[in-house]
This record gives C-alpha cells, sequence and structure tokens, in this order.
C-alpha cells in the first residue's frame, strides 16, 4: 500500500480522534460544570488555574476556571488504583475499556468536514474510513458498549453494581431497537448509507430539518421537502431521546442513579478505571451529537448555498475551506453537547417501569408507524403511484396506526385499588 496513504491515515487518526474529540471530553465536563451553575444560580468552577505565585508572581491567574479539567484529571489519576478482593479481576479490569472503546471507534465514519487540498497533492477527506455502510457500523460497535457495562456489574460480585448492569442491558437493548427504526426513514429519504455523501446532499439542497435551499423538480421541490419534514421531525424526536438513554444520560440514568444504587454499575470502581467509565460516558455523548448533527442538522453544512463558495477558499494553494467546515461542525456538536446538560439538569429521572414503557410500548410502534408514513411520503413522489394507490396506503397506514394504539391501550394494566 501506498506509504502516502498510510500515513495520511494515521495523521487523521491521530488528529481527528486524540487532537479533536478527547479533548471534547474534559472541555465537556466544564460546560456542564459550568452550565449547570449558571441553571441552579451557583459560580460553578472558577478557582483552579495557572499558580503564577509559584514563578514570583503577586498573584495567581484563575482563567475562568478552565483549568479544572485538568485537575479532575491529575485528582482521578493520582488517587489509589484499589481492587477489592471480592471482584473477578480479568472481566473486571476489562469492563472499563469495553466501554471507552466503542465510543470512540465510532468515529471514524463519521465526516468532520469537507475536503481539504494541500499544493501538489490530491484532495484529503476529513473523515477517517469513508465506508458505505456508515450509520449501520456505528450501531453495530456502539452495541459493543453494553458489555462493559454489564461485565463491570457482574464482575463486582455486588448487588448495586449488579443491578445497574442489568438495568443497562435492558435499557439499551431496548432502545437501540427504537435508534434503528426511527433512522430507517432518514436512509430511505437519502437513499444511501454513506454519510459523506449524506452530508454533501444536505449541504447542495438543505438540511433534513432546515430543507430551505438547493430546490428542483420532483423530490427535490420544495413542497416534497416540507412534506418530508414530518417524518423527518418524529425521527429526529425518537433518535435524540433514544440517544440520551443510550448514553445513560439524565434522565435515564436509571444504570448509575445515586439515589438508589449508590453508584450503580462502577460503585466497585476508583481511579482511572472509574474515569475510563467517566470518559466513556462523556464520548459517547460527543458521538451521539456528532450523529444527529451528521443525519438531521446537515453536518458540516453552514448552509443556504454558501458551502461551495466556503468549499473553494485558499490561501496561497492550500483550500481552507474543510477546516472552516470542520469548524462548523464542531460548533454543532457543542450546541448539542449544552442541550444534552440543560437536558440533564431541568428533566426529572424516569422511574425504570416508565422508562421501559417509553421504550417499547410507546417508541417502538411510533418509529414503526413513522417508517410506513415516510415510505408513504417517499412513494407518493413517484409517477407510478396513483391518487387511489396513495388513498389505500393512507387507509392502511391509519388502520395500522389505530389498531396499534388499542392494542396499546387494552394491554395496559389497570391501576386497582388497595384497601388495608
Amino acid at each position: 500500500m501506498d506509504i502516502v496513504l498510510l500515513l495520511t491515515i494515521l495523521i487523521k487518526i491521530i488528529t481527528i480522534t486524540f487532537v479533536i474529540v478527547l479533548p471534547l471530553v474534559p472541555i465537556s465536563v466544564y460546560f456542564e460544570r459550568r452550565f449547570s451553575a449558571i441553571i441552579q444560580d451557583r459560580v460553578g468552577p472558577n478557582r483552579v488555574g495557572i499558580p503564577l505565585t509559584l514563578f514570583g508572581a503577586k498573584k495567581d491567574y484563575a482563567f475562568f476556571g478552565l483549568v479544572q479539567p485538568m485537575a479532575d484529571g491529575i485528582k482521578l489519576f493520582l488517587k489509589e488504583d484499589f481492587t477489592p478482593a471480592h471482584v473477578r479481576k480479568a472481566f473486571y479490569w476489562m469492563a472499563p475499556a469495553l466501554t471507552v472503546v466503542p465510543a470512540l471507534v465510532t468515529l471514524c465514519v463519521i465526516p468532520f468536514g469537507s475536503d481539504i487540498r494541500l499544493p501538489g497533492m490530491d484532495p484529503i477527506k476529513l473523515v477517517i474510513a469513508d465506508i458505505n455502510v456508515g450509520p449501520l457500523f456505528i450501531f453495530a460497535i456502539a452495541s459493543l458498549s453494553v458489555y462493559g457495562i454489564t461485565l463491570a456489574g457482574w464482575s463486582s460480585n455486588s448487588k448495586f453494581p449488579f443491578i445497574g448492569g442489568v438495568r443497562s442491558t435492558a435499557q439499551m437493548i431496548s432502545y437501540e431497537i427504537s435508534l434503528g427504526l426511527s433512522i430507517i426513514p432518514v436512509l430511505l429519504y437519502f437513499g444511501d448509507l454513506n454519510l459523506t455523501k449524506i452530508v454533501q446532499f444536505q449541504a447542495d439542497h438543505g438540511w433534513l430539518l432546515l430543507p430551505l435551499w438547493g430546490h428542483g423538480e420532483g423530490y427535490l421541490s420544495l413542497g416534497s421537502k416540507l412534506l418530508f419534514w414530518i417524518p423527518a421531525f418524529v425521527s429526529f424526536l425518537i433518535f435524540t431521546i433514544s440517544i440520551f438513554a443510550e448514553t445513560n444520560r439524565m434522565p435515564f440514568d436509571l444504570p448509575e442513579c445515586e439515589t438508589e444504587l449508590v453508584g450503580g454499575y462502577h460503585t466497585e470502581y476508583s481511579s482511572m478505571k472509574f474515569a475510563l467509565f467517566f470518559m466513556g460516558e462523556y464520548a459517547a455523548m460527543v458521538v451521539g451529537s456528532a450523529l444527529i448533527v451528521t443525519l438531521f442538522l446537515g453536518g458540516w453544512s453552514l448552509g443556504f448555498g454558501t458551502d461551495a463558495w466556503i468549499s473553494q477558499l485558499s490561501i496561497g494553494g492550500f483550500e481552507i475551506g474543510g477546516l472552516i467546515h470542520l469548524g462548523v461542525f464542531l460548533a454543532k456538536v457543542i450546541a448539542f453537547i449544552l442541550f444534552f446538560v440543560l437536558v440533564r439538569w431541568t428533566v426529572p429521572r424516569f422511574r425504570y417501569d416508565q422508562l421501559m414503557k417509553l421504550g417499547w410500548v410507546v417508541f417502538f410502534e411510533a418509529a414503526l408507524i413513522n417508517v410506513f408514513l415516510a415510505a408513504l411520503v417517499i412513494a407518493s413522489r413517484s409517477a407510478l403511484c396513483t391518487p387511489f394507490i396513495l388513498g389505500i396506503g393512507s387507509l392502511l397506514l391509519i388502520a395500522t396506526t389505530a389498531a396499534i394504539i388499542y392494542v396499546a391501550k387494552v394491554s395496559e394494566p389497570e391501576n386497582q385499588l388497595i384497601v388495608t
């Protein structure tokens, strides 16, 4: 294989994973602490800074508390790495790695920007692996993180971690079904599984949730785009809420809720093992935000017909449009991370039965009906679809929806009043 190609892949892996994404994890922690302080009318981290007095200065520079994540990392690194005697050590040590690694591996198929071009070189794609099954790869790899949490709960040989591991297994499997079904209308609309092509399509013809430019005829007309906006928005809601459940974030943090399970599956962990669980949760949140932005909000696209002009910007033969698009993509991801934080500190935690009911009784059926609705909308844009066929399809969709709602309603257990 060409040595230049290998070096390019290696540089992209190091740059995207270890220079761009991993620093987002401590930055997300800082955002969470600072944002939650604003919501609760507190100050938040504001003292940890650069100790200039050690070098003879008159006072330290607080630097708005931005060094707080570094202090947290040093604290976790220097804490005693204690392994209880009653645990199953091999699986106990393996579990943290199985939690954080899948979150980082899924990054390799997400496009972070448009192509950049160096003088005398071919265009370089800002994606590590530009494969044609991007969403399927992400779901396949991300689903492996459930093994890490399950092994952590089982190998701890303790009741609370075990309950947390069982909860996480049921929760993640339940909401993976909703994730998979909710994304089908999106893939039907784009007709492609390549995330790079999906983002490029949105840059040319409007974001999935903001189809305001790049109109044409047929399925690219404004009316057709606005008609599909309904199933697209339903998919967005189901997908986003399911991402909260997949990342064990509030209000779906039942596997680790302190009020019931002390710390859940990572109760018996300390030092860097706990830090890996902590980092895995925030890395999964970054990846989930990146996937939502890529599928529904245009990815690296700035929108409104400006992307083609941005892609042509260059300085001395070096095309910088890809770097500008990289900044746009990161800004969208950070905005969604702040949304994750906002939800955590404003929405109360679900009961576990409510969590399972939402996944199996509400989201599963809603996502399934939404697939039929999206297929009907897409079929209506075809010349082969006559008004008669469209009417029959609409009646079948209404009948199916009514039947699903009826079955869900009658299967609901009645509340019984217990008199003592």
